[in-house]
């Protein structure tokens, strides 16, 4: 190993292991709870109910989530992630129908919509009214909105039957996470961590998480970041005579 080899490697060592903000007061350490535990998801939604940041898998990477009309839930969030707020969040739903409530999407069809989701896709969509929390995405009319192929996910949210924030569960600037011991740095500032084993078979490639598309204009898509389901994502939209603006 060169010198450079070396201090990469140390500079990564430092990066993982440093804390979240620094004026966060570091909690107890958050409980670990198995996502397959017949408890989970009610005891997630009640996390959620509370106002706490918990982790989560996903169908790709995982995440920390928390109710996401929240304003102190969503400010913990930011300073967890040591995320300047400019950078938007996205939301996680249970279904199409929640899709339609929280973003603007008459223009799209419940086929186009269904076809695209549940999975690794991001759909970003003008923000309605009911989506009203000012520390939301505040420099943002949009919002970003996800249906993870995930049983344990969407069970919470269905029982929460909020909008849920998600976000990836390391500091910003580290790379995604694919196992809870990778953001265990973390764990003093979340109200628990929900295990769901190694996600996305462990595959590097896969820790670009979600395919973000803007639907929001009609007639025509952005693909924002390429994620994991790109070539699939593209081949759907421009079935339904959708063109790219770019």
């Amino acid at each position: 190993m060169n010198f450079f080899q070396k201090l990469n490697l140390i500079h990564s060592y430092l990066v993982r292991y440093k804390s979240a903000s620094p004026k966060m007061k570091i909690e107890k350490m958050a409980p670990v709870i198995s996502s397959s535990d017949s408890y989970a998801c009610a005891k997630a939604a009640e996390f959620l109910g509370k106002g706490q940041v918990i982790a989560v898998p996903t169908d790709t990477i995982y995440g920390l989530a928390c109710s996401a009309n929240s304003p102190e839930a969503i400010k913990k969030l930011y300073a967890i992630k040591g995320r300047d707020s400019a950078k938007p969040v996205a939301i996680c739903v249970t279904c199409v129908s929640d899709v339609r409530k929280w973003g603007e999407s008459s223009h799209l069809s419940d086929d186009l919509l269904n076809s695209l989701l549940p999975g690794p896709v991001t759909v970003v969509l003008e923000k309605t009214k009911y989506l009203d929390n000012p520390f939301l995405n505040p420099t943002a009319t949009k919002i970003g909105i996800r249906i993870p192929d995930h049983e344990f996910v969407n069970r919470v949210t269905k029982i929460f039957d909020k909008p849920v924030a998600l976000t990836s569960a390391n500091f910003s600037n580290e790379p995604s996470t694919l196992s809870i011991k990778e953001f265990e740095h973390l764990f003093g500032h979340l109200g628990a961590v929900f295990d769901g084993g190694v996600l996305s078979q462990g595959l590097e490639q896969n820790r670009t998480g979600s395919t973000v598309i803007d639907l929001s204009q009609s007639g025509a898509y952005n693909i924002i970041r390429r994620g994991i389901s790109y070539e699939r994502v593209v081949k759907i939209v421009e079935s339904f005579d959708l063109k790219s603006i770019l």
